[in-house]
C-alpha cells in the first residue's frame, strides 16, 4: 500500500488546452502520465491542485475517466486553474457512481498507512489586502485539516509557502506548529520559475517540488 504525489496534471481532454507553453516536454503528456504510471490498485496517490482545465462537471468527466482508469485511489486538492470545483458535497455526488476511486482533500484528511495526508491550495505570496484575505481562509483550512490529522501529517500545497526570498508565514507557521516533517507543492512551470523553487528542509520540515513536469510525468513515492 504504497503513497505517492504529483501536482499539475494539467489535464484538459474536452478543451484540448495546451501546455507547450511551458516546453516541448508537455507534448502528450497525458499519454506519459499513463505510461508512467506505477501504482496498483492497493496504492494512494494526493494529486495537489491543477488536476483539469474543465469549467464544469460536464467537461471534466473525460478527465475523471482518465484518472479513475488508472490503477489506485487518488485525492484531489484544488489548484487555481480547478474551475471545476464545487462544494465537496456536489464533488461526492459527482464521483461516486462513475469515479469511486477519487475523493477530495478540503478541510479535512486520511490516515493512510500511519500518515495522514493533510493540505489545502494555498495562495499567492504577493502583498494586496485581497490576497490577504484569500490566504486567510486557506491558513483556516490547513489548520482544520492538520486538526484532523491522527497520525505524523504530511502537508500538500498547491502554491509554494516558500518561492525565492518569499515566505509564507502563516502557512510556515502552522507546519511550524503541528510539528510537520514533509510538505510538496507544485504551481511552478518552465526553468524560470523552477529555479526559484525552494527544496530541502527548512526550520524542520523537508519541501518539495512535485509539479508533473519536475517530475517528468511520474509519481513520487513517499512511502512503500
Amino acid at each position: 500500500m504504497a503513497l505517492y504525489t504529483m501536482a499539475d496534471l494539467h489535464l484538459s481532454f474536452s478543451s484540448e488546452k495546451p501546455m507547450d507553453v511551458f516546453g516541448d516536454r508537455w507534448k502528450d503528456h497525458p499519454r506519459k502520465i499513463a505510461e508512467r504510471w506505477p501504482l496498483t490498485e492497493e496504492d494512494t496517490i494526493v494529486l495537489p491542485g491543477d488536476f483539469s482545465w474543465a469549467i464544469d462537471f460536464k467537461a471534466l468527466a473525460a478527465d475523471m475517466a482518465f484518472l479513475h482508469n488508472l490503477p489506485g485511489t487518488k485525492i484531489l486538492s484544488k489548484g487555481n486553474h480547478d474551475y471545476w470545483w464545487e462544494t465537496v458535497s456536489k464533488m461526492n455526488r459527482f464521483v461516486e457512481k462513475d469515479f469511486p476511486s477519487v475523493h477530495f482533500l478540503h478541510n479535512n484528511s486520511y490516515e493512510i498507512d500511519g500518515v495522514s495526508v493533510c493540505g489545502t491550495r494555498g495562495w499567492t505570496l504577493e502583498n494586496s489586502d485581497e490576497d490577504e484575505k484569500v490566504l486567510n481562509r486557506e491558513v483556516g483550512r490547513l489548520k482544520m485539516s492538520l486538526d484532523k490529522a491522527t497520525a505524523q501529517p504530511i502537508v500538500f500545497l498547491h502554491y509554494p509557502p516558500l518561492f525565492g526570498d518569499l515566505r509564507c508565514e502563516p502557512i510556515l507557521e502552522l507546519l511550524r506548529q503541528y510539528n510537520v516533517k514533509e510538505c510538496y507543492y507544485g504551481h511552478l512551470h518552465g526553468a524560470g520559475a523552477t529555479a526559484l523553487a525552494v527544496e530541502g528542509e527548512i526550520d524542520g520540515t523537508q519541501f518539495r517540488l512535485i509539479s508533473a513536469d519536475r517530475l517528468d510525468f511520474t509519481p513520487l513515492r513517499l512511502r512503500d
